[in-house]
This record gives structure tokens, C-alpha cells and sequence, in this order.
């Protein structure tokens, strides 16, 4: 990924319905080049696919967490991959420490909640997780 490619992710994360024109005019590309780009990086999984962000005001039922996660041996790479896939891992960070990777969760309920808990934790080369609620927002 270069430069353009970096600019390009962090606008569609900032509004993930904005239009080819206005990516490019922020990017100062051609609209063929973002769309070609969006769609190399979909090929290539960096982009796993466009959702819709509800407000937390307008979903009371919607579940939030913040999940530590331990990895075992050179399974890293794999995992991530992995959680990249799952709808509900709206972030992923690498930090320092003894976690490997934290995950921000977002669930539409506690249901969903608990069915993506029990699958990451089931993955293979994870090893151990610390899943927190998130109660409130200040």
C-alpha cells in the first residue's frame, strides 16, 4: 500500500458511502484510479467490506467491548487476517505488553455478542482474551 492507498482507507472510514468523485477530488487522483484501487484492495483483503455505523444514541441495544487478546507462536499474521473478517471487530491494535492485539467489539446485541466472543476465542492460535464491557460514554 503507498501513500494514496493509506489516504484512500482513511477517508472511506470516515464516511464509507462517500462518492468516487469526491474520494478523488480529496485524493486528487482520477475517478477510475479510486475505483481501481478500492477494488485491488477488496481483491486483496484490506478491504473486507462497507457496513453502516448506527449511532450508539439511536441503538440503546447495541453491545460494546473492548477484547485483549494473547496469541500463540507464529500464528499473528493469521489471526489477524481472521479478525479482519468479523463484522463486529469494528478496530484492531497491535500494543505492547501482555496482550498481542485488542479488538473494539461492536455487537447489535448481547446474543451477537456472545456468538463472536465464543468464535474468537475459538480461533486457532489464540491462546487467552480479557473481554470488557463498555458501560458508558463520556
Amino acid at each position: 500500500m503507498d501513500s494514496i492507498d493509506q489516504k484512500l482507507l482513511a477517508l472511506l472510514r470516515k464516511d464509507g458511502r462517500a462518492s468516487l468523485s469526491a474520494l478523488a477530488a480529496s485524493l486528487d487522483v482520477s475517478r477510475g484510479t479510486v475505483q481501481n484501487r478500492i477494488d485491488r484492495l477488496t481483491r486483496a483483503g484490506v478491504i473486507s467490506g462497507f457496513t453502516v455505523r448506527v449511532s450508539e444514541a439511536d441503538d440503546p441495544h447495541a453491545v460494546r467491548a473492548v477484547m485483549m487478546i494473547e496469541i500463540t507462536g507464529q500464528k499473528t499474521l493469521a489471526v489477524i487476517k481472521a479478525l479482519r473478517g468479523i463484522p463486529e471487530v469494528h478496530a484492531l491494535h497491535t500494543t505492547n505488553g501482555a496482550w498481542d492485539l485488542v479488538a473494539d467489539l461492536r455487537a447489535e446485541n448481547l446474543v451477537a455478542f456472545e456468538r463472536v466472543l465464543r468464535g474468537i476465542r475459538a480461533m486457532d492460535g489464540v491462546s487467552k482474551s480479557e473481554t470488557s464491557l463498555l458501560l458508558t460514554t463520556l
